[in-house]
């Protein structure tokens, strides 16, 4: 423990207020009972409304381009604008979150989301669905940065696992439901309706925050420096480096997989309905492990966790090629759910331990930016490289990195930082 300690002491010279009440980065299990009393289902639930609306408006802001007879560039572009905007911004959206609480800047998200899709829904035109999409995903990812911001904020430290596996479930489920209640909406009742009825998702969502707002409850109870630091500060802080590095690996994995498998599946033969059954293994893998995962954290910690989910994703790349039976595919697929399926709520609970108190929020803004980016740009160098070179060494090559980061992530089982 002796270098673990001179480690932490260096943490808080640097940043006087980065050790969290209640110990380092390995937090044990704690009774159940105390677990779930621990977790703000309240904000949990506005976000995860908030994410139905962003869902079920990307999938719609798609179906009504085809519509429209809009060109696969321009629907690529439509797509891309969703999270341009977050990609510059998401670090000041945490700053934001920082010194003004989650309350406002999460309301002023959740209107934007809302006035998008009602734009889209009035005037379906690709000059006003291009501005709604800036408006939807800018909107949802402000209240996205401030209110999980505020769920890591708000929870004790030893029950940080317990509560992001909580809202990481809620995203399983949102990110399904957005999509299946737009579908029947449109085949029912057209897209306008889809769009306001994702319109209704997003004004619920404002109205469990509203509370929040009335009260002016302030995420944050530590003193903020009168101008924040330098984002590079952040960067040059080793354990929380660590930590962006391998959530960054993951979102990768992620990412790569969604925009890989459906390509793989087309080459091998495999209908529509069957590669949407593919990628429901892909989701189902990621919800069982995200219910599983207090369990799991309750016996290992969170490096420990972050490195075998590096190693499972690298071992489900190599083998994906090569599956050639839908039922090999399926069985690939969902343990690929699973590895990935942990990254977002280990990552969440160890930035969240790792930053300083007074800058958490722009370390989550931070990471957004990196997945941000992610989703803007990975697809564009995904395809490429397998036109150039085919979609196995695409996966191989994913597979090399993958298990890079989990030898890198497996040297950091020990706490990030000490307890005090």
């Amino acid at each position: 423990m002796r270098p673990q300690q001179r480690r932490g002491g260096k943490c808080r010279r640097r940043f006087p207020c980065c050790t969290p009440a209640g110990g380092g980065a390995y937090t044990p299990a704690v009774p159940f009972r105390e677990a779930v009393h621990a977790v703000p289902f309240r904000l949990i639930c506005l976000l995860v409304l908030g994410h139905v609306a962003f869902a079920g408006n990307r999938f719609t802001l798609t179906l009504q381009a085809v519509a429209l007879h809009a060109s696969p560039f321009a629907i690529g572009l439509l797509m891309s604008l969703l999270m341009v905007v977050p990609m510059v911004l998401s670090i000041h959206m945490g700053r934001w979150a920082d010194r003004f609480g989650f309350a406002r800047p999460a309301g002023l998200g959740l209107a934007a989301l809302a006035l998008g899709s009602l734009a889209a829904g009035l005037l379906p035109t690709m000059p006003v669905l291009y501005a709604a999409s800036v408006l939807i995903g800018t909107g949802y990812t402000l209240a996205h940065v401030a209110v999980q911001n505020a769920v890591g904020q708000l929870t004790p430290a030893r029950q940080l696992t317990h509560s992001f596996s909580v809202l990481a479930m809620g995203f399983s489920i949102s990110g399904m439901t957005g999509p299946l209640v737009a579908g029947f909406v449109i085949d029912h009742l057209g897209y306008a309706a889809a769009f306001l009825g994702m319109l209704a998702f997003a004004a619920v969502s404002l109205g469990m925050l509203w509370p929040f707002l009335r009260q002016r409850v302030s995420a944050l109870h530590v003193a903020l420096p009168k101008q924040p630091g330098p984002v590079l500060d952040l960067l040059r802080h080793p354990p929380l480096r660590a930590v962006l590095i391998v959530s960054g690996l993951l979102t990768m994995a992620w990412d790569m997989f969604q925009f890989l498998a459906p390509l793989h599946g087309a080459r091998a033969g495999l209908s529509a309905t069957l590669t949407g059954t593919l990628m429901g293994a892909f989701g189902a893998g990621t919800f069982a492990i995200r219910l599983l995962l207090p369990l799991i954290h309750a016996r290992m910690s969170e490096w420990r966790i972050l490195s075998w989910a590096l190693f499972v994703a690298a071992l489900c790349y190599v083998l994906f090629p090569l599956a050639g039976t839908l039922p090999l595919m399926i069985a690939a697929a969902f343990a690929m759910g699973l590895s990935v399926g942990c990254g977002t709520p280990m990552a969440m609970s160890l930035l969240h331990l790792t930053a300083p108190p007074a800058r958490a929020g722009e370390a989550v803004g931070m990471r957004t930016s990196i997945v941000s980016a992610s989703q803007t740009f990975f697809p564009l160098v995904f395809g490429a490289v397998g036109s150039a070179l085919g979609v196995s060494a695409v996966f191989w090559a994913g597979a090399t990195v993958l298990a890079s980061g989990g030898a890198f992530a497996r040297r950091r089982t020990q706490p990030a930082v000490s307890g005090s």
